[in-house]
C-alpha cells in the first residue's frame, strides 16, 4: 500500500513554500512528503483519508499533517468534470521541521509548537476559533516576502499549539512502510473503491485490482490500515451521507441506498458507530449551524 512521494520545490528564494490552488485534482492522489504540509480549504467539499483516517472535508477546514504520513483529499465529483461553475479555492504550505535550524525547537519558547508538530505526526484537524485565525494568518502569508512569511509560520503554529479543541486523525497504531515493488496499488484501491462504493464490492472484486488473492488482499490490507476493506468502504459511505445529509435534498431513506446501504437499519447502525448521531441529528446539528 504504498503512496507516492511526493517532491515538494520551495523555491529558490524561499526556505518554505506556501501557494494557492484552483486545481482540485492537483496532487488528487494517495501521497507523502517529508514536509509538514498546513492545509486550508478554502472552498470545496469531498473525502479526507489522513492515514487510517476517513471523513468528509468542507469549506474552511484546516488540517496539519506531519512529516511523511501519508494523505489523500478528493473532491467531490462536480469540482473534477471539465465544465463546472463549482471552483475549489485551496492554500497550503510545506515546510520541513528543521527549516529554522536544528536547535529552534528546542529553545523552552517552543515548547508548545513542538508538541503540536509531534502530534502532526497522526495529523491534527483545527477547529474552534483558531481556524479562522489561522485561515486569515495563510492567506497574509501568502501576500508577503521576508522575514514576515518566517513571523507569519510561527504566527500560525503558535495559534494551533493553544487550540485546546484539536482533534488528532490517524490513529496511534497506524504505521506505514513503504516498499516501491508495491507501486501505484494503494492508488488503485482508492480509485476503483471511490467509483463503486454505492453497489456492492467483494472482496475477489478487490483483490484482483489490486492483483493479488483474496486472502493475501485480506492479511495485506488489515495489517497496513488497521481495519478491515469492508470497515473501509462503510466509511466511505457513511461520509458520503455526510453530504447527502448537508445537502438536504433527499429523504433519509433515498439516502440510505444512494449511499450503498442495503437498508435502513444498517444505514442507522453504521453511521451513529463512526459520527456518534444518528442521520437525522447529524442533519438537523448541521443546519442549525
Amino acid at each position: 500500500m504504498k503512496p507516492q512521494l511526493l517532491k515538494v520545490s520551495p523555491g529558490p528564494s524561499h526556505s518554505f513554500s506556501i501557494r494557492q490552488d484552483r486545481i482540485p485534482c492537483l496532487n488528487n492522489r494517495w501521497h507523502y512528503h517529508p514536509e509538514v504540509e498546513l492545509i486550508h480549504i478554502n472552498t470545496g467539499t469531498g473525502m479526507q483519508f489522513v492515514g487510517d483516517s476517513i471523513r468528509r472535508f468542507e469549506s474552511g477546514d484546516i488540517v496539519l499533517i506531519g512529516a511523511s504520513l501519508p494523505h489523500y483529499w478528493r473532491f467531490d465529483d462536480h469540482y473534477l468534470q471539465e465544465k463546472t461553475d463549482e471552483t475549489a479555492d485551496i492554500r497550503v504550505a510545506h515546510f520541513c521541521e528543521n527549516f529554522w535550524g536544528d536547535h529552534f525547537l528546542e529553545l523552552p519558547e517552543n515548547k508548545l509548537i513542538k508538541t503540536t508538530l509531534e502530534k502532526a505526526k497522526g495529523g491534527i484537524q483545527v477547529r474552534g476559533s483558531a481556524r479562522q485565525a489561522v485561515g486569515s494568518l495563510l492567506e497574509e502569508a501568502l501576500q508577503v516576502e521576508g522575514p514576515k512569511r518566517i513571523i507569519l509560520l510561527m504566527e500560525i503554529l503558535d495559534e494551533i499549539s493553544r487550540d485546546e479543541r484539536l482533534t488528532v486523525l490517524s490513529s496511534v497504531a497506524f504505521k506505514q512502510e513503504y516498499n516501491d515493488l508495491e507501486g501505484e496499488r494503494m492508488n488503485r484501491i482508492y480509485d476503483f473503491s471511490l467509483a463503486n462504493f454505492r453497489n456492492t464490492i467483494c472482496l475477489k472484486e478487490i483483490a484482483a485490482v489490486a492483483n493479488m488473492s483474496h486472502n493475501s488482499f485480506c492479511r495485506y490490507f488489515k495489517s497496513r490500515t488497521q481495519k478491515t476493506y469492508s470497515q473501509f468502504v462503510t466509511e466511505i459511505r457513511v461520509g458520503h451521507a455526510c453530504r447527502l445529509l448537508i445537502e438536504n435534498r433527499m429523504s433519509i431513506k433515498q439516502i440510505c441506498y444512494e449511499s450503498g446501504f442495503h437498508n435502513v437499519t444498517s444505514f442507522h447502525k453504521y453511521f451513529k458507530s463512526i459520527t456518534g448521531k444518528s442521520p437525522l441529528v447529524y442533519q438537523k446539528e448541521f443546519l442549525k449551524k
